[in-house]
């Protein structure tokens, strides 16, 4: 059963009409094909007028939804199931909110890194709701090196609220293990393509987004902050949340504005979760043009290149 948030409820009411017409038209002699299509034209014209014209703070929203395929369903979609899963830092344990390995993409290897949440209450416990811990930044480097050691491109899905803020995670070193990936990543000798699929929260994103391209899908957002936690520190409430959206210009637009991101990978009009299928084409075309990109530059210019690109983002005096 489809999930529908405040602003999607005209849409909800318009699909239930074009439901209970077409019941109507199945259980009487009625033709009902006139209204159904005027129907449809309606539901069509009405999305187009609420997705236009989304709030930043709508978008964030929809970064979160409820139906929004998470990074596994991206990843077994493009690799048509051939996708082999590897688990641990071989120093702590497991963190089920980082998943990766090796996938087939239409013939070629490559290695998919990114946060998984999960997809109902156990799984999101389970999943540590895609906050990952110290071990889970190891993990996603030691593949990372992997990728590197067997010349393999390398494709992360980017997530998560941020990095498990919890006092054993900081013990355990959270801050040295973003900042290790981030130096790492800045110097990996294969393609790396990064792309924010949800939500890109600080340095949970941070740890394992440096690329050769960094992209968004059109209803994600990407800030050091969330607007709720930035509310709650400016207002000490988050009522002001939307308001914080607003001034944290972390939508796809402003973040491509400021050229913290390359590009803007459109999504259905109605969002990814209204079609997934589409939404997985678009990645995978996406992913499969730049790498071939990419693979004609040399690692040593490629790596210039990357660290050019991130030396110019930002303001400087």
């Amino acid at each position: 059963m489809a999930t529908y948030l405040d602003f999607e409820e005209p849409l909800k009411e318009l699909e239930d009409k074009i439901l209970q017409t077409k019941e109507i038209g199945e259980n009487t002699e009625v033709d009902m094909t006139d209204k159904i299509k005027e129907l449809e034209e309606k539901l069509k014209k009405k999305t187009k007028e609420i997705f236009s014209g989304l709030t930043p703070w709508q978008k964030v929203q929809l970064s979160r939804h409820p139906d929004r395929p998470y990074t596994l369903a991206y990843i077994e979609a493009m690799t048509d199931g051939k996708f082999q899963e590897f688990h641990g830092d071989r120093n702590v344990r497991d963190d089920k909110a980082m998943v990766g390995g090796f996938g087939m993409l239409d013939g070629e290897t490559v290695m998919f890194i990114g946060q998984q949440k999960g997809v109902n209450t156990k799984m999101r416990q389970f999943r540590n709701f895609g906050m990952p811990n110290p071990e889970g930044y190891r993990k996603a480097l030691r593949l990372m090196r992997l990728a590197e050691k067997f010349n393999k491109p390398i494709v992360t899905l980017i997530d998560t609220p941020g990095a498990f803020p919890g006092l054993e995670a900081e013990e355990r070193g959270q801050g040295e293990a973003i900042a290790r990936n981030i130096y790492e990543m800045m110097r990996l000798k294969v393609p790396v393509i990064c792309i924010v699929i949800g939500e890109g929260a600080s340095g949970g994103a941070l740890g394992i987004g440096v690329g050769d391209k960094v992209v968004m899908l059109e209803n994600t957002w990407y800030s050091v902050i969330s607007p709720e936690s930035c509310s709650s520190i400016l207002w000490r409430s988050w009522d002001y949340k939307e308001v914080a959206a607003e001034a944290l210009k972390l939508t796809s637009t402003d973040m491509k504005k400021l050229g913290i991101v390359d590009e803007i990978i459109k999504e259905p009009m109605s969002g990814a979760h209204r079609d997934e299928d589409k939404t997985f084409k678009t990645v995978k075309t996406f992913i499969k043009k730049h790498l071939a990109e990419l693979k004609e530059i040399s690692p040593e210019d490629r790596i210039n290149n990357r660290i050019e690109a991130f030396s110019k983002r930002g303001v400087w005096k």
